[in-house]
């Protein structure tokens, strides 16, 4: 069974570090581009930051850009999102997703076909 794993959520305050882990198994996502992706309570599903099958290629969105990195390690079937000086709009359920080469869009949900469950991260001011 192929799926997807997040953890290293939880509730942080305004200002502090996390480092989310996105752990693949039944599915070898060397070759999977990832994209992490959130979702706030009321809002729709919104793209976080994405990584290319090599992990050469990185793309964030604005919100997040110089606070969040993502990286990848294809020898552990695992990627990574580090958060830092989180702010509490950044609170939502984080997700993690796997979709392949062919056309990928990057932004878009419909581009991944595997999914983690989510985690929670909550920023209090």
């Amino acid at each position: 069974q192929e799926q997807l794993v997040e953890t290293g959520g939880g509730s942080v305050q305004a200002g502090g570090s996390l480092r989310l882990s996105c752990v693949a198994s039944g599915r070898t996502i060397s070759r999977d581009h990832i994209g992490w992706f959130r979702q706030a309570p009321g809002k729709e599903r919104e793209f976080v930051t994405s990584i290319t099958w090599s992990g050469i290629v990185t793309d964030y969105a604005d919100s997040v850009k110089g606070r969040f990195t993502i990286s990848r390690d294809n020898a552990a079937n695992t990627a990574y999102l580090q958060m830092n000086n989180l702010k509490p709009e950044d609170t939502a359920v984080y997700y993690c997703a796997a979709g392949p080469q062919g056309g990928w869009v990057r932004m878009s949900p419909r581009s991944y076909d595997l999914w983690g469950q989510g985690t929670q991260v909550t920023v209090s001011s």
